[in-house]
């Protein structure tokens, strides 16, 4: 598929933020993944996804350091969410993981969405902050039913999901809150044999894109509405060289003069079963871009990743060969991503326009 708009947009990485601490009980496995959000002191947090021992995930606090303008280092603050609730773990498993902030203006607080590993696999689920330090569950996301699918997207493990940070139109015309979400169709790991079943009309079942909408009025009446999710569609599949096995998305969709630019990640090479590390698969980072009027439209895209792994830490980890880009901030008038490196530690890089 050919797009007439270029993404002028490049990365370029500064380094190495966070990495775990040494003896730190909680941060064993590595330290990646991380979220983003301003306190209301006018202070920067980074929220990354701790893994202790056994691959249990917990979601911390750290304050960022930032010298001239730059993000340099980290505060550790503690953890803000932990896997507590039953639905977030199970007998051979348990996380809250890769967390994704979006400031929601037109609601006045900050939407994390998480993925809970629970008893069937990842499942995604919402908490939100009015301070950023104190976060609310809401629960597991539910995806309400859409007969043309011919399926029930809450069957499956879904993972990637993040806001739009401000209302879009939804397809009904009406003004909705929007997001990003990746199901995955192969349900071999819970019963094998199953394979994998994609909804009517997606004839390539590898992992791709998608976007759902939230009432907006329902969800200033109360918080809660942000779990139910309609009109689900799929709007990116993998189709560049280095995503032959699967995209995602990253962080929040930033505005830009072109419309909504989505930095995501491809992953190519191995091809796990189930949920098990993909050792020998690589992770880079790329860039689409959305129609501005209707985000379900695709005007762009990188045929090149603007990151891939080329450092020490980038290479070798927990999972080597990964930059996987999960959060984006506005510092003065630069734009810095966070991201996380071979899946042990998290890295910085600028967004420069081309």
């Amino acid at each position: 598929m050919n797009h007439d708009t270029t993404v002028p947009y490049s990365l370029r990485r500064l380094g190495t933020l966070m990495t775990a601490e040494p003896g730190h009980p909680l941060e064993v496995e590595g330290v990646l993944n991380p979220g983003t959000a301003w306190g209301p002191d006018g202070q920067l947090y980074l929220y990354p996804r701790i893994v202790a021992q056994g691959n249990v995930s917990r979601i911390a606090r750290t304050r960022v350091i930032v010298q001239d303008g730059v993000p340099v280092g980290i505060e550790r603050l503690g953890v803000v969410l932990a896997p507590d609730e039953g639905w977030e773990h199970g007998r051979q498993n348990a996380g809250v993981e890769d967390p994704r902030i979006t400031f929601v203006e037109a609601l006045g607080y900050h939407v994390m969405t998480y993925v809970a590993y629970g008893p069937l696999g990842p499942k995604p689920a919402l908490a939100i902050s009015h301070d950023t330090v104190n976060w609310r569950r809401l629960g597991p996301l539910h995806f309400a039913y859409q007969p043309e699918l011919d399926t029930d997207l809450n069957l499956f493990p879904n993972k990637d999901i993040v806001f739009f940070p401000e209302p879009v139109t939804g397809p009904d015309g009406r003004a909705a809150i929007a997001l990003l979400h990746r199901p995955m169709w192969d349900l071999d790991w819970l019963r094998p044999g199953e394979g994998a079943r994609p909804p009517a009309g997606i004839d390539d079942d590898r992992p791709s894109i998608w976007i759902g909408y939230i009432d907006l009025e329902a969800s200033r009446r109360t918080p809660a509405a942000l779990t139910t999710v309609h009109s689900s569609s799929m709007i990116v599949a993998p189709e560049m060289a280095y995503e032959t096995a699967k995209i995602g998305a990253g962080p929040a969709p930033l505005r830009v003069p072109e419309g909504w630019l989505i930095l995501h990640h491809g992953v190519s090479g191995a091809v796990p079963k189930g949920f098990e590390l993909a050792h020998g698969s690589k992770y880079a980072a790329g860039a689409i871009l959305l129609d501005a009027d209707d985000p379900r439209q695709v005007i762009g895209r990188t045929a090149e990743p603007l990151l891939e792994p080329e450092t020490t830490d980038e290479l070798h980890g927990t999972l080597g060969n990964v930059v996987f880009p999960t959060a984006i901030e506005k510092i003065g008038d630069r734009h810095f991503v966070f991201y996380g490196m071979a899946d042990s530690s998290i890295g910085v890089a600028e967004l420069e326009r081309i």
